[in-house]
């Protein structure tokens, strides 16, 4: 791969290209925090309730967004800047983006970043990252709203079994994004067990502790991380 390539993924027009769509999703987050604020105060939920949800949210984003922000470095060295700050700017799947870059090296019959990668190979993986999220953005505009009727349905209007709903499908999902680590072993699976009983030790001392159970996913995330990285 030469300098061409990241000089050309990387020029000014790009960057311009890139900036509307990172400025919108920004504007985005602060109105739907505007909006929740406005929706909290309609419902009467106090002031206090909403701050602690925010910085629980705040902090639990943190070992997701390490892991986004590692991947993303390796992604600018090969795609370049701009692209990868707008791909995980919207999708924010970082192992997803990477993969679909990847397939448009692998369609072309070239190494993702390797010496035959060419311009051909970059504007190939540009493509295949857009047209591989552009169902998902589809389908949340499309039938985002209908996803709450289809859930009440689903419960019957009972809102412990909707609650027992919801929780088994949380576990689900992530039973199932964590089935991949547990198959292939080392830091992987080092990093789902020490996240997992991190996470048992962490709500064992919430009963003395109380108030550190907001954080309680961020620091099991991060526990898995620094395990997987000193034993993986």
């Amino acid at each position: 791969m030469n300098q061409e390539i990241l000089r050309v993924a990387n020029e000014i027009g790009v960057w311009l290209a890139a900036a509307p769509v990172v400025i919108l999703t920004a504007i985005q987050a602060i109105i739907y925090t505007r909006l929740a604020r406005k929706t909290a105060k309609e419902l009467n939920i106090p002031d206090e309730k909403c701050d602690r949800a925010f910085k629980t949210g705040l902090l639990t984003a943190i070992g997701p967004v390490i892991a986004i922000f590692i991947v993303m470095v390796g992604m600018m060295s090969v795609i370049g800047g701009p692209i990868s700050w707008l791909r995980l700017s919207i999708i924010g799947s970082a192992p997803t983006e990477l993969t679909a870059a990847k397939t448009g090296a692998d369609a072309l019959g070239v190494s993702f970043g390797g010496p035959d990668y060419d311009l051909n190979a970059l504007a190939t993986g540009w493509w295949t990252m857009a047209v591989n999220g552009a169902g998902w953005l589809v389908f949340a505009g499309l039938f985002t709203h209908k996803l709450e009727g289809i859930r009440n349905k689903v419960g019957g209007g009972d809102v412990k079994w909707l609650a027992v709903l919801s929780s088994a499908a949380m576990l689900g999902v992530f039973g199932y994004l964590n089935s991949g680590d547990i198959k292939k072993g080392g830091g992987g699976l080092i990093a789902v067990i020490a996240g997992a009983i991190s996470m048992v030790v962490v709500i064992k001392l919430t009963e003395k502790l109380p108030k550190i159970k907001e954080y309680a996913l961020g620091i099991a995330m991060l526990v898995g991380m620094l395990a997987a990285v000193i034993f993986g």
